[in-house]
């Protein structure tokens, strides 16, 4: 009697902590599943996991690629390839370069890709102009480049 009461509870502690993991494991994806993101993303990009298209080179530097407007936010010498690898996604003029230049390369490289190139240049230069813009057209490049895969 004792056995069976014993190994009931036993049972119960293991069908308890296994749904337990279940729903913790859904609820916080590893961090294997957060770093294999689309292959559109801005960190997929700055892998350098596939060749960047010829017109953006990845040694470019920011003020050539979107103009003299981006000078006064970004250092001068700062490359494209360092702004896609950026980390400060708090600071909104670096979250809106690191999704801008993910949505420049997938406007040259996926065909179907909701901006052109023209479009992304310019949406950059218009969203200079406050930290509200930034990060709100940073939010729009983040959508488009998520959902192109």
């Amino acid at each position: 009697m004792e056995t069976s009461s014993l190994l009931s509870r036993l049972v119960l502690i293991i069908l308890f902590v296994t749904c337990f993991a279940a729903t913790t494991a859904s609820a916080r994806p590893g961090w294997i599943y957060t770093r294999t993101r689309g292959r559109c993303t801005p960190q997929y990009w700055s892998r350098r996991s596939e060749s960047w298209p010829r017109m953006v080179p990845q040694t470019s530097t920011v003020s050539n690629v979107f103009g003299s407007m981006v000078f006064e936010r970004y250092r001068s010498e700062i490359t494209l390839l360092e702004s896609a690898s950026m980390g400060d996604d708090e600071n909104a003029f670096n979250g809106l370069l690191k999704q801008a230049i993910a949505a420049l390369l997938n406007s040259y490289s996926r065909e179907g890709f909701p901006y052109s190139a023209w479009e992304v240049k310019t949406l950059v230069i218009q969203a200079l102009v406050s930290k509200e813009a930034a990060a709100r057209q940073a939010r729009q490049f983040s959508i488009a480049n998520e959902a192109c895969d």
